[in-house]
């Protein structure tokens, strides 16, 4: 066919998570409770370790940093999903388009790098606790965060670029809640070996490289433990990441379902529901998970509640 036969596309259309009419609403009240929890949560992460002199550790740093990669991560999705369950014409331009995928790719490969330089943080912390300050030190942690962040919008501007160079021409209907590589690139109308090389080696590469990180820093953590004479030891070693460990096992465990596979394995309708646990369900878990488990960070909140104005 000629090319003057395509249209170029300017937009595209979001399914969302379900097109059932009778469901619209239900949603909408679902994902904006799970929304506004992301936001108070990770807010008040980001709030506690900032004023809190006794969270000014290398630990609660780091945390921050999480919680302000989650609290991005859910915001780039959720607003525009939210307003799309109550409009008819669930449109979104393709630059919009383009930059919610930049957005998103930014800070899902910013919060792979930073569950590893966690997981690293850890690793000193429990196998070399006399020298951890040392090690870790503020110099090293502004570096560490520097870093993650350059290569989170440096994946994001290749990957997003690769996506956005081929031509949709015609079919603009996204079977997703957002702007995605897969569902993206299965509306191409050239083509698409290139780009899809490019986002499957950068996932497998992103998971795979830093989910050795952290499974080589606990498996140095574990044996550092069992080498712990007594049992009140070893527990309050493995308290000191036991927080860390669940959230890595949630996170580690969708993504890696979610992208290192083939295309051919792919199904959307599944890879659909992995999203909206990756992107609104694990940022709402994560503020609970590090603050249910951690004795320092209810202490603060507990100080914080009684008397905000010793912050201040």
């Amino acid at each position: 066919m000629a090319p003057e036969n395509f249209t170029r596309v300017t937009e595209f259309i979001l399914t969302g998570v379900s097109d059932c009419p009778e469901l619209q609403i239900p949603l909408f009240l679902v994902f904006l409770v799970l929304y506004v929890l992301t936001l108070a949560g990770n807010l008040g992460i980001i709030t506690l370790t900032s004023v809190d002199s006794r969270l000014q550790t290398p630990m609660y740093f780091f945390l921050r940093q999480l919680a302000i990669i989650n609290l991005g991560n859910s915001t780039v999705i959720a607003p525009k999903m939210l307003i799309n369950f109550l409009v008819k014409k669930k449109t979104i331009s393709f630059y919009e388009c383009a930059t919610q995928l930049g957005g998103f790719l930014f800070f899902i490969v910013s919060e792979v790098m930073m569950l590893a330089v966690m997981a690293y943080d850890r690793y000193v912390a429990i196998c070399n606790p006399l020298l951890y300050m040392v090690v870790v030190s503020r110099r090293l942690c502004l570096l560490l965060v520097s870093l993650t962040y350059l290569y989170g919008f440096s994946t994001a501007i290749v990957v997003s670029s690769c996506v956005f160079s081929v031509s949709y021409c015609s079919s603009n209907i996204i079977n997703h809640f957002y702007c995605d590589n897969v569902p993206l690139l299965a509306l191409s109308c050239s083509e698409t070996y290139l780009p899809e090389t490019v986002v499957f080696i950068s996932a497998a590469t992103n998971v795979v490289g830093s989910l050795i990180i952290v499974l080589v820093s606990y498996f140095n953590i574990v044996l550092s433990i069992l080498k712990i004479r007594s049992s009140e030891g070893r527990k309050k070693a493995f308290s000191t990441c036991a927080s860390h460990m669940m959230s890595v096992t949630v996170f580690y465990g969708t993504l890696l379902f979610m992208y290192v596979q083939p295309r051919s394995n792919h199904s959307l309708d599944t890879d659909k529901m992995a999203s909206v646990f990756y992107t609104l369900v694990v940022p709402m878990l994560n503020p609970l998970i590090y603050s249910l488990r951690n004795k320092d960070v209810k202490a603060a909140l507990q100080r914080f509640m009684t008397n905000p104005r010793y912050f201040f």
